[in-house]
């Protein structure tokens, strides 16, 4: 018994030293080397700072609207809904997120709607949509602006993040840089 109740006491305490102080402090020390210090990517426009890597609400007309949030948009509980796709309750949900969005954009068929409009992300917090998901609110928030969809097409299009490498994920853009830019573009 003396043989395996040593070493396992042994390995647990080291466990808990590495990982709670000498892991802990390693990563810290990576992090300050980050863009921001490890504190986040960080927009300030007109005295106010945002955070651009957090998805955020955005409801109004006026605005490109933001991929849904599971958890409302909280950064300290990202979370999905681990719901599957064949749950009812989660159909139900982006049934009813489909139905608000035809209600404001009457002019788009249902077959058109980017997935990423009415299903939230993994962690809920996701800042980015689809450059199709952008572009189809393009008649929206032209409309309640008075703008040119032209005018609009080439903000989108301006704010497109391509792959990392040209090869690693999909084109996309952050809603919140654009809805920025597009008060700036007043």
């Amino acid at each position: 018994m003396k043989t395996n109740i040593f070493p396992a006491i042994r390995l647990t305490l080291f466990c808990a030293l590495f990982f709670s102080g000498i892991y802990t402090v390693s990563l810290l020390g990576i992090a300050k080397f980050a863009p921001n210090g490890g504190k986040g990517e960080t927009i300030s426009q007109k005295g106010k700072t945002y955070y651009s890597n957090i998805g955020q609400s955005f409801t109004e007309d006026k605005y490109f609207n933001s991929r849904p949030s599971a958890v409302g948009y909280n950064a300290a509980g990202s979370a999905g809904s681990n719901k599957g796709p064949s749950n009812p309750a989660y159909l139900a949900e982006v049934q009813s997120r489909i139905d608000t969005f035809m209600v404001h954009n009457p002019t788009v068929k249902r077959t058109e709607i980017p997935s990423d409009l009415v299903t939230a992300s993994g962690s809920g917090l996701d800042p980015n949509i689809t450059v199709e998901g952008a572009r189809i609110q393009i008649k929206l928030v032209a409309k309640v602006r008075n703008i040119s969809e032209e005018k609009l097409l080439q903000l989108v299009d301006n704010q497109i993040e391509k792959p990392l490498f040209g090869l690693l994920g999909t084109s996309k853009i952050n809603v919140l840089k654009l809805n920025l830019a597009l008060e700036n573009s007043k």
